[in-house]
């Protein structure tokens, strides 16, 4: 006689910390992938202010959380409140997900990788030896100009409005990666420099609801033979990768980063692969794609 399975009522927990986090939408491509494999865990959108974030991380030991998402302002100030950081993400010097090993909290960074991933299996670009150029010096602009140093690229540009965060990022780059950095002044519409192969758009500009806006830049430089990416997922289909697209350049969205870093951030919790393609299919008929 078969005994029956011991019942288990119990939820694993994960999720995410930022302010504002109203429109957060990782919710609903973990979500879908917890349905996908039948798993029993809940994806949590908590809204945390700054003055909170130790005892938040307090909160992810007493609850037992399996890990949890960290976004804007978090992904500084959480680093003094982990067990331990991936060397990575030291570089960077921000953490955007958080998993638990045994009763150790482990702070990565996975918004290169997924854009990384991106880059290579939407894109189908390596970005060994390109010349890139990136908007912005910010969390996702310093996740991705390491990721891509690490991986090999020859030169990187960091074009920012303040000189003091773009030339941070560039020393950085210098002084912990084997990459060719160099920081540009952002005062008028940037004209790219010949020759570059990949541009890319670090910054929040054109992100819903400000569907209208576009990166500064002189966008009669874009050429043919260039890669123009967007960090931004939601709307996919940004003003800049449409002008991209109307000067024959090669684009990349941000949605397939979205996912691929949200993967990344699935396998850490669960020890399972993620079901991508549901992941984005979730997460397009969420924006309306």
């Amino acid at each position: 006689m078969n005994k029956l399975s011991k019942p288990n009522y119990k939820a694993e927990l994960v999720g995410v910390f930022g302010h504002p986090v109203d429109e957060n939408p990782t919710i609903i491509m973990q979500e879908a992938a917890f349905r996908a494999l039948n798993l029993n865990w809940r994806y949590l959108t908590i809204e945390v202010f700054p003055a909170d974030l130790e005892d938040a991380i307090k909160g992810i030991r007493a609850f037992n959380m399996r890990g949890i998402n960290l976004t804007i302002p978090h992904k500084v100030e959480v680093l003094k409140y982990l067990d331990e950081v991936t060397h990575d993400a030291q570089l960077m010097g921000a953490v955007n997900t958080v998993y638990r090993r045994d009763n150790q909290l482990i702070g990565t960074n996975t918004d290169g990788k997924g854009f990384l991933t991106s880059l290579n299996l939407d894109a189908k670009i390596d970005p060994r030896g390109k010349k890139v150029v990136i908007l912005g010096a910010g969390g996702a602009a310093r996740a991705i100009s390491v990721e891509l140093s690490l991986a090999g690229v020859k030169e990187i540009t960091i074009v920012n409005r303040s000189p003091k965060r773009g030339e941070e990022l560039v020393n950085l780059l210098r002084e912990k990666t084997p990459v060719n950095a160099h920081y540009e002044p952002w005062t008028s519409a940037f004209p790219l420099p010949s020759p570059v192969d990949i541009l890319v758009n670090a910054t929040s500009i054109g992100l819903f609801p400000n569907t209208s806006q576009k990166p500064n830049i002189q966008y009669d430089t874009i050429r043919p033979n260039l890669v123009v990416c967007d960090v931004i997922p939601n709307p996919p289909h940004t003003q800049f990768l449409q002008e991209a697209e109307k000067r024959g350049a090669k684009t990349l969205d941000g949605l397939g980063m979205l996912v691929y870093q949200g993967a990344i951030g699935f396998k850490l919790w669960t020890g399972l692969d993620a079901p991508v393609k549901i992941m984005k299919k979730a997460l397009s008929k969420e924006f309306g794609v």
